[in-house]
């Protein structure tokens, strides 16, 4: 277990790949179950959203759609498997710095004090974000980093969209 915690953190430190992660379908799926368990977990305790159990699930099944239909749309889906433990990996590892980044911007976001610190840190939190995903990408798609920064900005802009739709924020 500690192993792969550290895989999963060498991922998102850019130091490993997805072709890193052992293909296994049982390992995706303790992963997701593992990225399940820490937003979980972090968000009882610092409730990002109003509704975010119903948007955790509906992110986490569109992550998944989106990079088994994107390997088999590139004719790469022999690294479907690793690829997404990879992604789920490293998002879980992240995830209690992005609960608590949101969280944060929620709750302090407009206090004159904390707002430019906090939506700093938010945005370096993005940035990490996409650089992993995109390291993850490039790897998995052997794409150039440009590209895969581009797919991955694609990925989160259409998954916010759909939250959108699905969530409308609340009226005032």
């Amino acid at each position: 277990m500690s192993e792969l915690i550290r895989l999963f953190t060498q991922i998102a430190l850019l130091r490993r790949g997805p072709q890193d992660v052992p293909a296994s379908t049982l390992l995706l799926a303790l992963t997701l179950l593992g990225y399940l368990c820490v937003n979980v977990l972090v968000s009882s305790v610092l409730p990002p959203v109003k509704r975010w159990p119903g948007q955790l699930l509906v992110d986490t099944l569109f992550t998944l759609v989106w990079y088994v239909a994107l390997l088999r749309l590139v004719g790469r889906p022999e690294r479907t498997v690793q690829t997404t433990t990879a992604v789920f990996g490293f998002q879980a590892v992240l995830s209690p710095l992005l609960v608590a980044s949101e969280w944060l911007m929620r709750r302090f976001g407009e206090s004159a004090t904390w707002q430019l610190p906090i939506a700093c840190a938010g945005l370096l939190l993005v940035v990490w974000l996409i650089a992993a995903n995109s390291h993850v990408v490039k790897a998995a798609l052997e794409w150039s980093g440009t590209a895969s920064v581009a797919l991955v900005i694609l990925q989160i802009f259409a998954g916010q969209l759909l939250l959108l739709t699905l969530f409308p924020p609340a009226n005032p």
